[in-house]
């Protein structure tokens, strides 16, 4: 079933280009407003992302696994690992600095708070290299 293993690599490439462009264009960009305004455009941007980034990672695994039942090779289940990996990273690396942002009060944002948003651009660019990491997996699995 070449379809899954297509399908992994789309769902991991969408993922990583996501990521990609918050770090290089969306989180620079930020960055350049006053604490108040960079609170609040990160919170929607980060809620809509999470449910994009999440669902594309769920998704690269499963494709990525179900290739793996179909077509053998162990790059599309390292593939699938470094794509379900998101997952965790998220939870136990980022989402620490996630609540804090989330509990700021936008009217009283201060210079800690674009400390705290540096951070969280930091953090994120490892779930950027765990995109990157699952898409060399399944181009190798296509080898």
């Amino acid at each position: 079933m070449l379809l899954m293993g297509d399908l992994a690599l789309v769902a991991a490439a969408m993922f990583f280009g996501a990521a990609l462009y918050i770090n290089v264009a969306e989180q620079p960009a930020r960055l350049r407003l006053d604490d108040r305004a960079m609170l609040t455009q990160w919170r929607p941007a980060y809620g809509r992302g999470y449910a994009m980034q999440g669902t594309l990672a769920v998704l690269a695994a499963l494709f990525g696994f179900l290739a793996f039942f179909y077509e053998g090779g162990w790059f599309w289940i390292l593939g699938a690992l470094f794509a379900a990996a998101a997952w965790p990273y998220t939870l136990l690396i980022v989402m620490p600095t996630n609540k804090v942002l989330m509990h700021v009060e936008a009217g009283t944002a201060h210079q800690d708070v674009r400390s705290l948003i540096g951070q969280w651009g930091r953090l994120h660019a490892g779930r950027t290299l765990l995109g990157f990491a699952a898409i060399l997996c399944f181009l190798a699995a296509r080898l």
